[in-house]
């Protein structure tokens, strides 16, 4: 009996792993469909595409998109003013 399950387990883990890798190989041809199409859209328009300038540039606009450190803002510009608290309760709990 137990024979039988570990043969089952370990069928059961192999498709999982052939479904898990399928699902890989799926990604990667949307992707590379969707690099295609970038690839088609900038030639038509008239201007290079290369895959690598696209990545930096996107890399670099979301890593540097509305960055400010906290103690640069001024006290005016922040989101929750100080003094919109009016009334607190305060409860024990038991």
């Amino acid at each position: 009996m137990q024979t039988l399950t570990q043969i089952l387990r370990t069928v059961l883990f192999a498709l999982l792993t052939v479904l898990g890798m399928i699902m890989a190989v799926v990604f990667m041809l949307t992707t590379l469909i969707a690099m295609g199409l970038l690839y088609i859209v900038a030639r038509l328009g008239g201007r290079p595409f290369s895959v690598r300038s696209y990545w930096s540039e996107r890399r670099r606009h979301r890593a540097y998109q509305g960055f400010k450190p906290n103690y640069s803002r001024p006290k005016s510009a922040r989101k929750y003013p100080d003094n919109d608290v009016t009334d607190i309760e305060m409860r024990e709990i038991p």
